[in-house]
Formats: structure tokens, C-alpha cells, sequence
């Protein structure tokens, strides 16, 4: 069961590791087509990472409520807290930590009903590969935007590090609180996503547009792999 609730964490953790294999300063064009990556790769999770499993947990009203919920809270933190200097977390890492939050979650619920005995420790543990494999980008999308800002392989890395704390986190206040989680997932998922959505909207998608519009295909590519990892996993 510990590993069911390590998996996770532990993908984000090896996606930011990847940052120290990037010994060079990033050219403008393959950062914006990064960026486009990123953006992409986000806006499939919140899709069907996020989004869908609420509707399925709940209904469209419910994810629709979390999804504007989730875009005003955003709205009010970056302008309230997260623009402010002594804020440790940017939006990318904030979204992505939020993210990762309900995704612990759902391996929670999961590992309740198994020691409840109405799952298998096998599905938990494919829920949990599952997720950790998607977050192997995520945590690298963290750490590689800490890295393009000018810190260090090891200070990035330490950023994605913080991300994935967030994972075990949503998993073990799932596993303490069980039933009250579990009534308030589907908005959880869905603010969750729309935290994201915010994020790449208002960051990624300018931040790389340029004359050359590389970012498009940064974006789709990362669309497509997400959208294959979601749904093959």
C-alpha cells in the first residue's frame, strides 16, 4: 500500500531530475516551443486528468462550478499573493502543485475503498503508475521553468521536489478524512483544472507566442502525449 502512495511523488521527482541533464542556456526558439509543450501537456491533464474524472465522479454542473471556482481563486491568489516577492511558488508550479493535489487524492479514495474492501491493491496500484507516469513532465515542466528564470539544476530541481509534495499530501488528508473527500472531489478536480487553465491562458501561451509561432507545435505535440498517457493509462 506505501507504494501505491509513493508512485506519484516519486514520477514527479524523476521528471524534475531531468533538469540536471540541461547544461546550457535555452535559445529563444526552442523556449517557446517548450513552453507551447508545457501549455499543451497541461491543458490535456486538466482534460482528462482532471476534468472528465469529475464529471464521471460527479456531474457537469458540479465540474463546471469547480472550473470557474478554480479560475476566481487563481484569479484573486496571483493577484493578492503569488505576484508578491516573498511568495515561494510562480503560477507554473502553483498550478501544477494545486494539480497535483486532487490527482492524491484519487489515489486515496481508491486506497480507502481497498481497505474498505470493495477495490483490489492491484487497480490502486495501476492508478498510481498511472499517475506517476504522467507526472514524470509535470515535474519537469516545474523545475525546467525555475531553470529558464536564471537558478541553479539543484534549487529547480528542490522546486519540482516541493511539487510532488503535494501529491502525498492530497493522498494522506484523503485517507484521514475519507468520506468528506470524497463528497467534495469532483470540485476539487475540476478548480484543480482550472487553476491550469488559468495558468496556461494567461502564462505559457503568451509568454511563447512569437513571430515564429513555434509554440503551436510545441503545444500540440504536447497535447497528443498527454492525451495518450491519460488515456492509455
Amino acid at each position: 500500500m506505501v507504494y501505491c502512495i509513493l508512485i506519484p511523488f516519486i514520477g514527479t521527482c524523476i521528471g524534475s531530475l531531468i533538469i540536471f541533464f540541461i547544461r546550457t542556456e535555452i535559445k529563444t526558439n526552442m523556449e517557446n516551443i517548450i513552453l507551447g509543450l508545457a501549455a499543451g501537456i497541461m491543458m490535456a491533464a486538466s482534460i482528462w486528468s482532471l476534468i472528465i474524472p469529475s464529471i464521471d465522479i460527479g456531474n457537469v454542473y458540479k465540474s463546471s462550478i469547480g472550473l470557474l471556482l478554480g479560475i476566481f481563486l487563481f484569479y484573486l491568489l496571483d493577484r493578492l499573493v503569488i505576484d508578491k516577492d516573498y511568495f515561494i511558488l510562480d503560477k507554473v508550479m502553483f498550478a501544477i502543485s494545486v494539480h497535483n493535489i486532487p490527482e492524491g487524492m484519487a489515489v486515496g479514495v481508491l486506497l480507502s475503498s481497498y481497505l474498505l474492501g470493495n477495490a483490489s491493491l492491484i487497480s490502486c496500484l495501476a492508478l498510481s503508475i498511472g499517475i506517476g507516469i504522467q507526472n514524470i513532465p509535470e515535474g519537469f515542466i516545474v523545475s525546467l521553468n525555475k531553470f529558464k528564470k536564471g537558478y541553479t539544476s539543484y534549487k529547480s530541481f528542490i522546486y519540482g521536489f516541493i511539487s510532488a509534495i503535494f501529491e502525498l499530501l492530497g493522498c494522506l488528508i484523503t485517507l484521514l478524512f475519507t468520506n468528506t473527500v470524497s463528497t467534495l472531489l469532483p470540485y476539487l478536480l475540476s478548480i484543480a483544472a482550472g487553476a491550469m487553465i488559468y495558468v496556461i491562458v494567461l502564462e505559457l501561451i503568451p509568454e511563447s507566442n512569437n513571430e515564429n509561432k513555434l509554440n503551436v507545435f510545441g503545444f500540440i505535440v504536447g497535447f497528443i502525449i498527454m492525451m495518450i498517457l491519460d488515456v492509455i493509462l
